[in-house]
């Protein structure tokens, strides 16, 4: 207990600096609400980094539990950025376990609702196309984690979110 003088006047003395830090403190994806966190990245992932959706984005099932394909024109980038911020939140993260995040319940008729994985090919094509843009990369044998510059993204944008 000989110390806690010592500490006393340590937090007297730098009380500003410590509420400069406690303000100034870089904001990050955990800090604001995943909405318009992804929708934001969706934009700059459209916009910056050239994401295009494939062809075969207008016609294709999000998963067997879906009866039709999403309504949403831009949900092609609307999913990878979700995809980015779920590296970034549970990372390494792999291509199996992104599929249980975005199934969902299959209807099977007089037999009782069953959980089945999201679509394989669309978690892939993601992917690729966030390590091509060098957002994400490869671990082996653990799956995908976010690289440096994916981080400064994700935020950066999660620090636009907070000011506005």
């Amino acid at each position: 207990m000989a110390y806690l003088p010592y500490f006393r006047n340590y937090c007297l003395q730098n009380y500003f600096y410590i509420l400069l830090l406690y303000w100034v403190a870089m904001t990050t994806a955990y800090d604001v609400p995943a909405e318009p966190l992804i929708k934001k990245l969706a934009e700059k992932l459209k916009n910056e980094f050239k994401i295009e959706e494939p062809t075969w984005a207008k016609w294709v099932k999000t998963g067997m539990h879906k009866e039709r394909p999403p309504e949403n024109p831009e949900w092609w980038y609307i999913r990878v950025a979700s995809i980015l911020r779920k590296i970034y939140m549970r990372g390494p993260i792999g291509v199996s376990r992104l599929r249980k995040f975005y199934g969902g319940r299959r209807d099977r008729k007089s037999k009782p609702y069953k959980h089945v994985k999201g679509s394989g090919s669309i978690v892939r094509k993601a992917l690729q196309q966030l390590e091509e843009a060098g957002l994400v990369e490869k671990v082996a044998d653990k799956g995908r984690r976010i690289t440096p510059k994916g981080q400064s993204l994700v935020d950066n944008t999660s620090q636009e979110i907070i000011q506005k």
